[in-house]
């Protein structure tokens, strides 16, 4: 049985801790590394881990820098095969444990994802179809988009990765997983259907409340990326989005431009798509322009034609009607 190390980064977040920590234990994982890394918390959540303590390989509370580097302290600590984190206000569905461990009986395999189910107002709402993985890499990673919960990776994958940027507060993981994807491709990803994680969206989660500052963030990271490879798309993210360079983003210097030029083109088709969904007909108009078609699929060319078709030729009050009736 390969040794899994879950960790568990929590600040402030007493309400959920006692279920996310029992979510874990109950696993019945035989080759369970259960770390907690508090960052100081005020409330009672140090009671809570302390009332767990025995069946804990380490925990702490203590003041940090943020989530980014309370799961990084973990990783420090962190010996089994396969490692996650588990965000103190999510848990773990039963069985979750053993059905991953079983897809890492293939050694070939690098991460497995699953599903997870989205709660809010105590309720279900929705079920996640997990970590996507599209028809080529450069879309993959232009479009990166990762349901960390339910996504584990190889401890060996993570020592070729390296650990999460610190500087990054909202969009961590997807930089994370940009650079895995720039390494590894999707070849080694296994995807499967099982639901491993409850996932809770409430007033105060990140999610929930800082839509904005993922936007700006996720800008920031591509800029980093165009960058680094020194191709002429950082203009784009420089002049025309208000992006910044982030420090600490260490993309694989061997990957190829080519492949990196194509997911920058694929992220700006993602964002015109995305504002145009939300009928900001303006927004997506500011990413056009720069979407090189060459780079983009045939099938995803013809998507592209129709949203630039629609934007010019169907009032945003008409798409509204029409979404409402659908």
């Amino acid at each position: 049985m390969k040794k899994i190390s879950i960790i568990t980064p929590s600040f402030n977040q007493g309400q959920f801790l006692e279920q996310t920590i029992d979510s874990v234990l109950s696993q019945n994982y035989s080759n369970l590394e259960y770390i907690i890394i508090d960052g100081g918390s005020t409330d009672n959540s140090t009671e809570i881990i302390k009332k767990h303590e025995k069946h804990l390989h380490y925990w702490v509370s203590e003041k940090d820098n943020g989530q980014s580097h309370a799961i990084n302290k973990g990783f420090q600590k962190a010996s089994g095969e396969i490692i996650n984190w588990l965000n103190s206000d999510d848990y773990f569905a039963p069985n979750a444990l053993n059905i991953v461990a079983n897809h890492f009986e293939n050694e070939d395999i690098l991460v497995v994802g699953g599903r997870s189910n989205i709660w809010k107002h105590e309720k279900i709402i929705t079920q996640s179809k997990g970590t996507d993985i599209y028809s080529t890499v450069e879309k993959t990673i232009g479009w990166a988009r990762i349901d960390q919960p339910e996504t584990f990776f190889r401890k060996s994958a993570i020592d070729k990765m390296g650990f999460l940027n610190p500087n990054l507060h909202y969009v961590m993981d997807r930089e994370w997983w940009i650079r895995f994807l720039l390494i590894f491709g999707t070849d080694r990803v296994k995807k499967i259907d099982d639901v491993l994680v409850n996932f809770r969206i409430h007033d105060n989660s990140k999610t929930n409340s800082s839509p904005l500052f993922f936007a700006q963030e996720t800008i920031n990271v591509f800029y980093t990326l165009s960058s680094q490879y020194k191709l002429e798309e950082a203009y784009i993210f420089r002049d025309h989005f208000n992006a910044s360079i982030i420090d600490g983003c260490n993309f694989p210097s061997n990957a190829q431009d080519m492949l990196v030029r194509k997911a920058i083109h694929y992220f700006l088709f993602l964002q015109a798509g995305i504002n145009y969904a939300q009928n900001d007909y303006n927004a997506a108009k500011q990413y056009l322009p720069f979407i090189d078609m060459h780079y983009l699929s045939a099938a995803d060319v013809r998507e592209l034609d129709k949203i630039k078709q629609r934007i010019k030729f169907l009032p945003v009050f008409i798409k509204k009607i029409m979404n409402k009736s659908r």
